[in-house]
């Protein structure tokens, strides 16, 4: 998006109280589905198959390799976020300055999207549906620009297909 496309989204969402808590909430909210079932899924696994168990491992170990990675590119590259380039206010107020590429928050949701599709299909596909969402508001809140978002899904989806199913 352009400069003038990231402005006119942030007034349609900001445009009404009602819109702006949606986008708020949307925001907000879908991120925790992702930070809390996922532990509980790490629980379920570790009850049932033991620390040592090899899906627990990957289950645990891709998406945190990933963390680690995507924060340290973030820190690397250093990319300005669209509010900064085109000094404006994001329609989810946000004031941290860099670290832009890639979206952190999409590259988690898709690893941890990716690690409920090993462990079963259809949960995967759900999560996958919220980690697009999820993808689409950090681009619609002002928070990221477009390849932002789709670098950090590229890595989720990537790792994911590498670590839980060719290593």
């Amino acid at each position: 998006m352009r400069e003038e496309q990231y402005k006119m989204v942030t007034q349609f969402c900001t445009a009404t109280k009602s819109r702006t808590n949606t986008i708020t909430a949307v925001h907000d909210i879908l991120p925790m589905i992702m930070i809390v079932f996922y532990p509980l899924q790490l629980l379920c696994l570790f009850i049932n198959e033991g620390f040592s168990s090899e899906t627990f491992l990957k289950v645990l170990i891709v998406p945190l390799v990933v963390l680690i990675a995507v924060t340290l590119m973030r820190y690397l590259i250093n990319a300005k976020r669209p509010y900064e380039v085109y000094d404006y206010t994001p329609a989810v107020p946000k004031s941290t300055k860099g670290k832009s590429f890639p979206s952190r928050h999409t590259a988690s949701a898709f690893i941890i999207a990716m690690a409920f599709m090993y462990l079963k299909f259809e949960l995967g596909i759900i999560m996958l549906v919220i980690a697009t969402v999820i993808g689409i508001t950090r681009v619609v809140s002002g928070a990221h620009f477009v390849r932002d978002v789709v670098g950090g899904a590229l890595i989720g989806i990537i790792c994911g297909l590498l670590g839980f199913y060719l290593i």
